[in-house]
């Protein structure tokens, strides 16, 4: 069974997968009063803006945050139409907007706001990064 923790302020739930985390450490350098790993809990929504708070969950690579408005009635309203491909160097591709991802023995997975992938060929979760490019010192 796969966790999620749920935090919430109101207007804003952020949700966490810890299996799909791959330590990038942007959401606590981007806005650490409200993202700290060395407290528990270590999401404290209250600690910031929910604009600032959404924008820095769209920034995490994994999509281990995502988020939805509470004024909405689910989080597929919270989806672009657009989709968005950018290159990080030496890192993942990171893929913005809504997508579905079919893998290599058909089975199919619907991804929104941000879904990192493999550019290193390392990872071991496979099409997406896990990080390993940073162990493998992954150029390009």
């Amino acid at each position: 069974m796969e966790i999620k923790k749920k935090y919430t302020n109101g207007e804003v739930t952020v949700v966490w997968e810890p299996s799909k985390c791959i330590h990038s450490a942007i959401c606590f350098r981007g806005l650490p009063q409200v993202f700290d790993p060395r407290k528990r809990p270590w999401v404290t929504l209250e600690h910031g803006k929910t604009e600032e708070i959404v924008s820095q969950v769209k920034a995490c690579p994994s999509a281990a945050l995502t988020y939805f408005m509470n004024a909405e009635d689910n989080q597929e309203s919270q989806t672009s139409i657009n989709t968005v491909v950018e290159v990080l160097k030496n890192g993942p591709l990171l893929v913005y907007g809504n997508l579905k991802v079919k893998d290599k023995d058909g089975q199919e997975s619907i991804k929104s706001q941000t879904t990192a992938f493999c550019r290193c060929g390392a990872s071991q979760n496979k099409p997406y990064c896990d990080g390993s490019h940073v162990t493998t010192a992954f150029q390009g």
